[in-house]
């Protein structure tokens, strides 16, 4: 089983946002995780989702989760390029 990561691209299952991809900013607990995809979810303003309402991709974005792990600033450019980059 795949688990959630900061870094780590995450696809929503439920909600008005299903279906749409995210980069997971903060694992909150083993239940919750905030995600952001810099366009309708700002980094500044992450959303809080429940773990069971996502679909976890064993792709992770490492320059995101570095900046992240070493508690520096990540952008909303960075989070649109890297998941831009996944578009096929």
């Amino acid at each position: 089983m795949i688990t959630a990561v900061v870094g780590r691209i995450v696809v929503s299952k439920a909600g008005r946002d299903a279906g749409r991809r995210f980069v997971v900013v903060k694992v909150i607990d083993d239940l919750y995780v905030e995600v952001a995809d810099g366009d309708l979810r700002r980094v500044e303003k992450p959303k809080k989702k429940k773990i069971k309402h996502l679909d976890i991709t064993d792709v992770t974005v490492e320059g995101v989760a570095e900046k992240l792990r070493s508690k520096g600033r990540i952008t909303n450019a960075e989070v649109r390029k890297a998941l831009a980059g996944l578009v096929s």
